[in-house]
């Protein structure tokens, strides 16, 4: 049976990940803040306590990591100096450094043995379109979690170590519902050729492919999933 470590699982893409591995029949390990394995990535240290947690839950294995767990927060550009430097650092330590931390332990433990493993990052269009003057942290945070996914699939196929990455455009989740309201939803949904955002339930899917089938020659690739908004 593969376990899986997910972070970021108590709502939204998260939990609709849960959902979809535990139906293919993954044992998974969830970093919530309503249950599971609590954890606040804000505060440095932590996610290499909870690699160290969820390792000894798992009876010493794991065979795939999931960062998915992230912020969406505005951050002026004529906010103080002081509080836009916070909230820059805030943004990348959860999005992009945590992932970071969690994605060399994971690498370190498939290594050992030649186990081998996968890692999924949920990231962003963001990465590759940007985003709003509001968000340069995010956009930034994103680009970062796909320029290491490929660096990580380029460094380690050779140990039997895939890695993949998904960059959805708006999900209907907390965070997407504030920020459609925010900068006038119908516009923005009229720059989506589909016709609406996604739903959770796609990008789980997409990630439960990549964590348990995707063969390993798509090891390096970037899935979109943003109703053809931004199409590289």
């Amino acid at each position: 049976m593969t376990t899986i470590l997910l972070t970021g699982a108590s709502r939204g893409i998260g939990a609709a990940c849960l959902d979809a591995l535990r139906a293919a029949g993954a044992t998974i390990l969830a970093q919530s803040t309503r249950d599971g394995l609590a954890a606040d990535f804000a505060q440095p240290g932590v996610a290499e306590d909870l690699w160290t947690r969820a390792l000894a839950e798992a009876g010493g294995r794991i065979d795939v990591l999931v960062n998915n767990a992230g912020v969406f927060e505005a951050n002026p550009i004529d906010a103080p100096h002081e509080d836009w430097v916070a909230g820059w650092e805030r943004t990348m330590r959860i999005n992009l450094t945590a992932a970071a931390e969690l994605s060399r332990l994971a690498v370190l433990h498939w290594r050992e043995g030649g186990r081998g493993g996968r890692l999924v990052n949920v990231a962003s269009r963001a990465a590759y379109r940007g985003d709003s003057p509001q968000h340069w942290h995010y956009a930034a945070s994103k680009a970062g979690m796909v320029g290491m996914t490929k660096s990580i699939a380029r460094g380690y196929a050779s140990d039997g170590i895939l890695a993949f990455a998904v960059c959805p455009g708006f999900v209907m989740t907390g965070m997407a519902e504030d920020y459609l309201a925010s900068r006038g939803g119908d516009k923005l949904l009229a720059d989506i050729p589909l016709g609406r955002v996604a739903d959770p339930t796609e990008v789980a899917d997409v990630v439960r492919f990549l964590a348990l089938e995707a063969p390993p020659s798509m090891t390096g690739a970037v899935l979109d999933v943003n109703g053809a908004s931004y199409v590289r």
